[in-house]
């Protein structure tokens, strides 16, 4: 009778979990798979994501426009979102009692809207294919054993000391820093591209923000001054500056750029688009002429909320009971200005909630995107963010994850011999 092939997983999250229950369901009785998470909590980033409701997924369905959602690795994940994308991700769910609705942004969340729901279905699927679940213990070391004549396999040292021996291996580990696959990934041979975050807000110290905190515009642009990089959508203040998916967007394409320049730069913001300053210019002077006696503090033609409006306008120097028929061709230039190019000196950044995101880790040019195997390290395996992959909010680095673990797991599970 043929060994059993000994598979094991490093990392608890939704790209170990996918990867480990697609490995274990494609091995059946062949194999084992055994998850080691270093936490005592399993999952967590799914517990929290979404504000607890888990944002599952993004409803784009066409992978060409799908990875236009990645800073880095959308180049790589094309072939691999045309073998598993947002669609496959919802049956995969659906058929285990998970399903899902989407938003009117495309965000897509369980029914329930519970992440609790996503995490049982998880673990459910583990324990029925035969994942084993070990947590509270951790890997901290990996050397890979090329015995002549055999398949390479590997010993692993784990947290407590005692070691392990497998056929094959996953690092599902997460990119930050700290991360453990990270480590191993480089003492078996691969580049690692240093972590910076991704997906932060802004620290933004200015008295045009002062007392707006939860004012949100629906629609918005906002720019790094000095480079080519900006990003649209909703913007939101906040106590401490500036959030919202148009700045989340926009640090996640700046990632790099705005580690170097130490999170200390100037954006510039467009609280109307598509009005440039000229074309705001002229309209707010055909308002003017249509509408002289009403108070321009009081009475916005555009659509933004009023308190921010009365804002803009003081910070252009109009005083808040100025008729609309005593502002002058400068002063409209001048709250042109403040509307369409509003300059903030960013003094720092936060991460977005508990949903850490990276870029940076493994170079993907080290890894085969049909299998998610190392090109390095034959029998090694990678999925989720301990891969220079990230996305913006919206889903899509949870795609990412099921996607690469769905590939690396139905590797891991292939070729083995059925008993």
């Amino acid at each position: 009778m043929a060994e059993k092939t000994r598979v094991v997983v490093v990392g608890g999250g939704a790209a170990g979990f996918f990867a480990a229950i697609t490995a274990a369901e494609r091995l059946g009785a062949a194999g084992t798979v055994t998850l080691y998470e270093a936490t005592a909590h399993p999952l967590a980033k799914v517990r929290v994501s979404g504000g607890g409701r888990c944002n599952l997924t993004h409803a784009c369905f066409e992978p060409r426009e799908l990875v236009k959602n990645y800073p880095r690795g959308g180049r790589e994940l094309l072939g691999a979102f045309h073998r598993w994308q947002p669609r496959d991700t919802l049956e995969w769910f659906a058929a285990r009692g998970v399903e899902a609705k989407a938003e009117a942004d495309g965000r897509m969340f369980p029914v329930t809207d519970d992440s609790a729901t996503v995490v049982a279905c998880l673990t459910q699927a583990a324990a029925a294919a035969g994942v084993t679940v070990v947590t509270s213990l951790g890997v901290r070391k990996a050397e890979r054993l090329g015995r002549e004549g055999a398949a390479p396999d590997f010993w692993l040292t784990l947290t407590d000391a005692t070691t392990v021996r497998c056929d094959r291996l996953l690092l599902a580990t997460g990119g930050n820093q700290a991360s453990a696959g990270l480590t191993i990934a480089a003492a078996l041979g691969h580049t690692i591209v240093p972590p910076v975050p991704s997906l932060f807000t802004f620290h933004v110290d200015d008295r045009r923000l002062e007392g707006l905190s939860g004012v949100s515009v629906e629609s918005a642009t906002a720019g790094v001054a000095g480079t080519p990089l900006v990003a649209s959508g909703p913007l939101l203040i906040t106590h401490w500056g500036l959030s919202g998916p148009a700045i989340l967007r926009l640090s996640a394409w700046g990632a790099r750029e705005l580690a170097a320049r130490r999170y200390e730069f100037t954006v510039a913001v467009n609280f109307a688009p598509p009005h440039t300053r000229d074309s705001l210019a002229r309209e707010l002077g055909e308002v003017r002429a249509r509408h002289l006696r009403k108070q321009i503090a009081t009475w916005s033609p555009l659509d933004l909320p009023q308190r921010l409006w009365e804002r803009l306008v003081t910070s252009a120097g109009i005083a808040p009971a100025t008729p609309w028929a005593q502002v002058g061709n400068v002063a409209l230039a001048a709250l042109a200005a403040q509307v369409t190019a509003a300059e903030f000196v960013v003094v720092g950044k936060s991460l977005f909630k508990e949903e850490f995101v990276t870029c940076g880790g493994v170079r993907l040019s080290e890894v085969d995107f049909k299998t998610m195997e190392s090109r390095v390290c034959p029998g090694l395996h990678f999925a989720g963010e301990v891969l220079d992959i990230d996305g913006v909010t919206g889903g899509f680095n949870f795609q990412s994850a099921w996607t690469t673990g769905w590939l690396a797991g139905q590797a891991l599970g292939a070729g083995a011999e059925q008993p």
